[in-house]
């Protein structure tokens, strides 16, 4: 019987670790410093369509999100145990009636989640300008090596009655 080694999660760097690479690499690591449970695309969704009405009902967010019931359940309940929203349920006659609300924290790490992923679009969008005419060069050179076959490297033709990534 052949034992297999156990996988270490890799550990999370350390501050020290972190700041000594900012000095090698112009764009700081601070994309680890996102906000876990407000980065996921539906949280984050539901987080956006909750702090610019002041409450939505479960049946509201679903069909704006596109979201199945298990799924928008899921994420809602993450969220309320983050403490970035209330849920108050309530009946209509016989109806079930579960309404969402953005909390002052929620509201509060909403905002920093959108100036830290601001501020990282921003060093970035700093990095290629300082970058650019260095990549416009590359560019050039590569056009005019690609150029012979009319085409860029990057692209793939296609043949009629195929699409990518079938199998024949």
């Amino acid at each position: 019987m052949v034992e297999r080694a156990k996988s270490k999660k890799p550990a999370r760097p350390t501050e020290e670790a972190i700041d000594s690479l900012a000095v090698e690499n112009p764009i700081p690591m601070t994309a680890h410093a996102l906000d876990r449970v407000i980065h996921e695309r539906a949280r984050l969704a539901i987080m956006s369509a909750l702090a610019v009405v002041p409450a939505a009902t479960f049946k509201d967010l679903r069909a704006s999100l596109e979201l199945s019931d298990g799924n928008l359940s899921v994420h809602t309940r993450k969220l309320e145990e983050a403490g970035y929203i209330r849920c108050h349920k309530s009946f209509d006659g016989r109806v079930p009636r579960t309404e969402y609300a953005l909390t002052a924290a929620g509201r509060e790490a909403l905002e920093a989640y959108l100036q830290h992923m601001e501020s990282l679009i921003r060093k970035m969008r700093e990095a290629e300008s300082t970058s650019a005419p260095e990549r416009s060069a590359e560019r050039v050179d590569s056009d005019k090596r690609d150029g012979a076959q009319g085409r860029s490297r990057s692209s793939k033709r296609v043949r009629p009655g195929r699409h990518k990534g079938t199998k024949p």
